[in-house]
C-alpha cells in the first residue's frame, strides 16, 4: 500500500512513518522542516528512515498548493495520513496567520488532492483541545465541541468540519483522531516533559501552571502510533443506524466519516507526572507555582470506548514506563 504521510519530520509523523515502513508499506513523506523548533531534531528523526528503499521524501509546505497537487499527481497515494500542522496552543497568540496557512489552507489542499486523485481513506489529526469550554468528563466524541478556547483548537475544529463536507460531497472516507497529550522519545521541545527535563537537569526552576492540580490523559507515542495505523486500516462507511434526525457528532448519516478520541483513559495529575520525572532523573525539581494559563483547560480525560470497539485500541504504556523511556532517550540524545 502506498501511503502519503504529512509531517514526517514531526514527533508523531516520524514514528507513524517508521511503523508503516516496518510493516511493508510504501511511504511518501511530506514536510517543510520549518523552524518552529530545532530543525536539527527534525532532521535526526528523518535520518532514521530517509534512506529506506520504500520511503520518498517531499520537502515542501502544505500551504504550497502546487507542491501538494504535484505530490498527489506524481505519487498517487492510496491512503493519506495528515499529521502536518502548526502545533502549539500558545504560539498562536503571536503568530495566528501561520495557523490559518498551515492548518486550514494546507488542509484544504490535502482535501483537494484526495478529491482530484481519489484515495481509499484519509486519516487526519485533530486534538482534544476542540472540547474547549466543555467540562463534562470524560470527553466523548458524542459531545458537542462548539466552544474552542484557542485559535489552534478552532483550526482543528475547522478541519473536522471541512473533512465531513468533502466526505459528503465527494465520498472521501475520512477519519479524524483527537489526540490527547502525546509524550515520549523524540518529542517536541515545546512540550512540558521536554521543558521540565531540560530545566531540572540544568538546576533551573520549572513553571507549574494551575499549581500542578490539573489532570491530563498523557498518552505514550507508541500507543498513539498503534492507534493511528489501526485506524488507517478501518475505512469508514455511512452510519447505517442513522435515523434521519440530527446526526451523531462522532459519525454521520450522510457521509463516510468518523471521529475518534485517541488517548489514555487514565488521567494523571501534573504533580504526579512531575514526581515520576524526578524519580527517573534522580533529581528534585524547583517548582514555580503559577495560575492556570489563558486557553488551558483544567483537566482532560479521554473516553476511547469507540476506538476500542472499532479497532481494538488499548494503550499499554504506563506513565512510569513512558517517562523513563523518554529520559533514557533524552540523555542519549543530548547528554552523550
Amino acid at each position: 500500500m502506498k501511503v502519503l504521510v504529512t509531517g514526517t519530520a514531526g514527533f508523531i509523523g516520524s514514528n507513524v512513518a517508521l511503523k508503516l515502513l516496518e510493516r511493508g508499506e510504501e511511504v511518501i513523506g511530506f514536510d517543510n522542516l520549518n523552524d518552529y523548533y530545532d530543525v536539527r531534531l527534525k532532521k535526526a528523526r528523518l535520518a532514521r528512515f530517509i534512506d529506506h528503499p520504500r520511503y520518498t521524501h517531499v520537502h515542501a509546505d502544505l500551504a504550497d498548493r502546487g507542491a501538494v497537487e504535484k505530490t498527489f499527481a506524481s505519487h498517487k497515494p492510496q491512503r493519506v495520513i495528515n499529521l502536518a500542522a502548526q502545533a502549539g496552543v500558545r504560539y498562536a497568540a503571536e503568530n495566528p496567520h501561520v495557523y490559518a496557512s498551515s492548518n486550514v489552507i494546507g488542509f484544504l489542499h490535502i482535501l483537494e488532492g484526495c478529491r482530484q486523485h481519489p484515495v481509499e481513506h484519509l486519516v487526519f489529526a485533530s486534538t482534544s483541545s476542540v472540547y474547549g469550554a466543555n467540562t463534562a468528563m470524560p470527553f466523548s466524541e458524542h459531545q458537542p465541541t462548539e466552544h474552542p478556547l484557542t485559535l489552534y483548537a478552532a483550526t482543528k475544529k475547522a478541519n473536522e468540519q471541512m473533512a465531513h463536507s468533502y466526505a459528503h460531497l465527494y465520498g472521501i472516507p475520512s477519519t479524524g483522531l483527537r489526540f490527547f497529550t502525546v509524550y515520549g522519545p523524540w518529542g517536541r521541545p515545546d512540550m512540558a516533559l521536554f521543558l521540565f527535563t531540560k530545566a531540572i537537569l540544568a538546576g533551573e526552576p520549572i513553571k507549574v501552571f494551575n499549581h500542578g492540580k490539573h489532570k491530563r490523559s498523557f498518552t505514550y507515542v507508541d500507543d498513539i502510533v498503534e492507534g493511528v495505523v489501526r485506524t488507517l486500516d478501518k475505512v469508514p462507511g455511512k452510519n447505517a443506524n442513522w435515523s434521519g434526525s440530527a446526526p451523531d457528532p462522532a459519525s454521520s448519516g450522510v457521509a463516510p466519516y468518523r471521529l475518534y478520541n485517541i488517548g489514555n483513559e487514565k488521567p494523571v495529575e501534573l504533580l504526579r507526572y512531575i514526581e515520576v520525572l524526578e524519580h527517573c532523573l534522580g533529581r528534585k525539581a524547583k517548582m514555580e507555582m503559577l495560575p492556570l494559563q489563558a486557553g488551558d483547560v483544567p483537566d482532560t480525560e479521554a473516553d476511547v470506548t469507540e476506538l476500542i470497539q472499532s479497532v481494538g485500541y488499548a494503550p499499554k504504556i504506563s506513565v512510569a514506563t513512558g517517562i523513563d523511556n523518554f529520559v533514557s532517550w533524552y540523555r542519549s540524545y543530548y547528554c552523550e
